[in-house]
């Protein structure tokens, strides 16, 4: 672990990550114009975002900042991979680990290994992926911040876990063991025709002013008991390169997969850049 990367988390953990999400969220969600226009202009200038993908670059379009960060893209800017029992990426960003689940642990980074049952919060269900695959997207605040499916799946269940607010970013998940089981996160679990049980998993950070699925809106961040829910006798069915969610600010998807379900294309490597519906993967066994 470098030194600049020490301070960096040490640095995180004195500040009050959840109130300072909140006040930004406050922030995010207002409608003055000078305020929301203000933070816009900002952000694509920080970020160096690329407007012509959006469906507007008319910012009166985005009554707040937060409307604007989770902008839709234009029809086709992100074609979904069509070929036969292709698997796509369900956001764009970077990829930042993926491989094999070894022992009920997954890759963080280099040298760094953390527990499966610890990120579903339930030891039970992690058991359905021993042996199995994973990747895991980092989402820069440059990047479109949609999520959409890998598969085609129905939804089965869906897991809040509170958790702390770390940033998720290249130097913390080298730095701190356990990153992606401390912070908050929604573990959505589906059943594929193709692939079994898959989850996809949404890891909340810092500044992150929420989490938000088609099917059950915002889900309310901060301290308080596990919030699990059946979907099983619910029609929530959706096909490949759905949306089914979104992030109010730069975050983290993480795919889990059963043994033998998929094999990763070549370019699904540590870093490596991809966008939503790029193909990832290759289905290879049926549930």
């Amino acid at each position: 672990m470098n030194q600049s990367a020490e301070i960096f988390v040490a640095l995180q953990r004195l500040l009050p990550k959840h109130g300072l999400s909140r006040l930004i969220a406050r922030a995010a969600e207002s409608e003055r114009p000078w305020l929301k226009d203000f933070l816009i202009n900002r952000a694509i200038d920080a970020f160096d975002i690329d407007m012509q993908e959006a469906i507007t670059d008319d910012l009166d379009y985005y009554p707040n900042f937060n409307s604007f960060f989770t902008r839709e893209l234009k029809p086709g800017v992100r074609p979904i991979a069509r070929a036969k029992r292709s698997l796509v990426s369900p956001a764009d960003g970077a990829i930042s680990q993926a491989g094999a689940i070894n022992e009920n642990r997954l890759l963080q980074a280099k040298g760094i290994h953390y527990s499966v049952s610890r990120l579903l919060g339930n030891s039970e269900t992690a058991k359905a992926y021993e042996n199995g695959s994973f990747a895991t997207i980092y989402l820069s605040p440059k990047d479109y911040h949609r999520v959409h499916m890998p598969a085609a799946g129905k939804l089965l269940s869906s897991r809040y876990i509170p958790g702390e607010l770390f940033s998720v970013n290249d130097s913390t998940a080298q730095a701190l063991p356990g990153l992606f089981a401390r912070n908050e996160r929604l573990v959505c679990e589906f059943e594929s025709s193709e692939l079994g049980r898959f989850s996809v998993i949404f890891v909340g950070a810092m500044l992150v002013a929420g989490i938000e699925t088609v099917w059950g809106g915002f889900e309310k961040p901060g301290p308080g008991a596990v919030r699990e829910k059946d979907h099983s006798q619910e029609s929530l069915s959706f096909k490949k390169g759905q949306e089914i969610g979104r992030f109010k600010f730069g975050s983290t998807v993480i795919l889990l997969f059963k043994d033998q379900a998929v094999t990763w294309e070549e370019n699904i490597q540590a870093h490596a850049k991809i966008s939503m519906g790029e193909k990832i993967a290759i289905a290879q066994s049926q549930g």
